[in-house]
């Protein structure tokens, strides 16, 4: 009998650790799938547009109307090429597979699914500041 006692008790014993050390792995577990919000690249645009410009940037393009100034990405929401801007069109198109955007960024055409994503743009204000800041 005491024999069946010490086997019981030492695979309590096993069991009680295992508890344990899972217990204690929980928060690390939890910590491991944490992902800490991105933030935001400013690229700031040192160039004065008048209206009806289009400002080519690696990463996006920045439009400036009679009303507003908005900047889009240029990575195509299909497979990731570098969009072109046609001026004769007026569209953002993709070399790749042809996708459309407008300069909303809207999707007229293509394989892509979604619009592109717009970045807000701030006026750069003061005495001698000129430009814009896009936040990324």
């Amino acid at each position: 009998m005491t024999e069946e006692r010490r086997s019981f008790l030492r695979n309590g014993w096993h069991w009680i650790r295992l508890a344990a050390i899972a217990v204690l792995c929980y928060p690390l577990l939890r910590f491991v799938k944490f992902k800490a919000p991105r933030k935001p690249r400013l690229v700031k645009v040192e160039k004065q547009l008048k209206v009806g410009d289009v400002y080519l940037d690696e990463d996006f393009v920045l439009f400036h109307d009679e009303s507003e100034t908005w900047a889009v990405s240029r990575i195509c929401t299909h497979l990731g090429c570098r969009l072109n801007f046609s001026e004769q069109d007026h569209l953002l198109i993709c070399p790749c597979h042809q996708s459309m955007f407008t300069p909303k960024g809207e999707r007229v055409a293509g394989p892509a699914k979604r619009n592109l994503p717009r970045y807000p743009v701030e006026k750069l204000s003061g005495e001698n500041a000129k430009g814009f800041v896009v936040s990324l």
